[in-house]
């Protein structure tokens, strides 16, 4: 079994992770005990498929020597053939190239763009959407912080979905929703239009692993402007009577993170670092894939229409994803959370992809 003798390494990874939960030392450091506990959860799958691997390799040298003798045992030997080559399609897959934030919870940005009015609108539509698909899987979704239009759009929208305890390593929210990552073009006759006409507006989203543990992604203080302010409502209107508001600037990078939401400073805060942490993790990760000549595409952060991933034409009840040339004609089911059919279509784009990478 040369094709998976990476699968040892990872046996005696897990073995030792195992022991580690058993040590009462681990779980005296709760962050420790998650990331151990999360890692032996990733491995967990690609353990037990390796050993069913394993089982049936030397099931099918038995049967296969005992059908020397006696052919009644050639049929179990076919059944177990068959059986061996779905697990070692399954092993491949489990062992194939991922990304390490795959079972992580994440964060969804969404920011307005071109359409002025209407592409908020629709920000607002594709933040309903995410919600009542992670609704239908079990998840909790938490607004961090929103930027509100008059006629109840959204210019901006961050928002954290987590899975509940016990949730598959495999069916994690950044895992399943990283792919909606990138810019969204809608074409329907906005509420504001009078003549009945067509019109195109765009909304951004990016798609970041939540990172709890504050170790993974260590922030210098010195490192932080913080800036407070008064928060805001829809067309400025002060909601707030005191300066609760943050906005977080961390130097090194330029990256500017703003919270008001909350209603005291220090959750805001809390609010902001758990996006920035988000934020540095996903620029490190697109820069270390452009460093490696990585063959896929980064995530598109600017809102311009023209480098759209996806198009929701309300006309023809038409959703089109144009990386992997998906179409389907049942946006208003899509639009209430029913994404299923075009995450499984992306997952399996993605799969055969990193296949392909892996035995290149």
């Amino acid at each position: 079994m040369a094709e998976f003798a990476n699968a040892e390494a990872l046996r005696a990874e897990y073995a030792d992770l195992e022991r580690r939960l058993g040590d009462p030392a681990t779980h005296a450091d709760m962050a420790r005990a998650r990331k151990v506990g999360r890692r032996y959860a990733e491995l967990t799958p690609i353990v037990k498929a390796f050993a069913e691997h394993e089982r049936l390799t030397t099931d099918l040298a038995d049967a296969r020597e005992l059908a020397a003798d006696d052919p009644d045992f050639a049929d179990e030997a076919d059944d177990i053939a068959r059986r061996l080559v779905a697990a070692s399609e399954r092993l491949a897959e489990l062992l194939a190239p991922r990304d390490p934030h795959d079972s992580a919870d994440a964060l969804i940005e969404i920011k307005s763009g071109e359409g002025g009015e209407e592409s908020a609108l629709f920000a607002g539509d594709l933040f309903r959407m995410y919600a009542r698909y992670a609704e239908s899987r079990g998840w909790k979704v938490e607004v961090l912080d929103s930027a509100e239009t008059d006629l109840g759009g959204f210019k901006s929208l961050t928002m954290a979905v987590k899975a509940s305890g016990g949730t598959d390593p495999d069916a994690m929210p950044y895992g399943v929703l990283k792919f909606e990552g990138g810019v969204h073009r809608v074409q329907r006759v906005p509420v504001t239009e009078t003549q009945g006409r067509i019109h195109t507006s765009a909304a951004g989203v990016l798609v970041m692993p939540d990172v709890e543990d504050e170790a993974e992604v260590e922030i210098d203080p010195d490192d932080l402007r913080v800036d407070v302010y008064r928060s805001s409502g829809k067309g400025g209107q002060c909601v707030n009577t005191t300066d609760s508001a943050v906005r977080l600037t961390h130097l090194p990078s330029g990256l500017v993170v703003t919270c008001q939401n909350e209603r005291s400073q220090l959750q805001n805060k809390a609010s902001a670092l758990r996006i920035l942490r988000a934020r540095l993790v996903a620029l490190n990760d697109e820069q270390a894939a452009a460093q490696a000549s990585a063959s896929r595409k980064s995530q598109v952060r600017t809102v311009d229409r023209s480098e759209r991933i996806r198009t929701y034409n309300y006309a023809e009840n038409r959703i089109a994803d144009h990386r992997i040339g998906y179409k389907a004609y049942n946006l208003d089911a899509v639009l209430a959370g029913d994404l299923t059919a075009v995450v499984a279509a992306l997952q399996a784009a993605d799969l055969a992809e990193r296949l392909g990478s892996a035995g290149a």
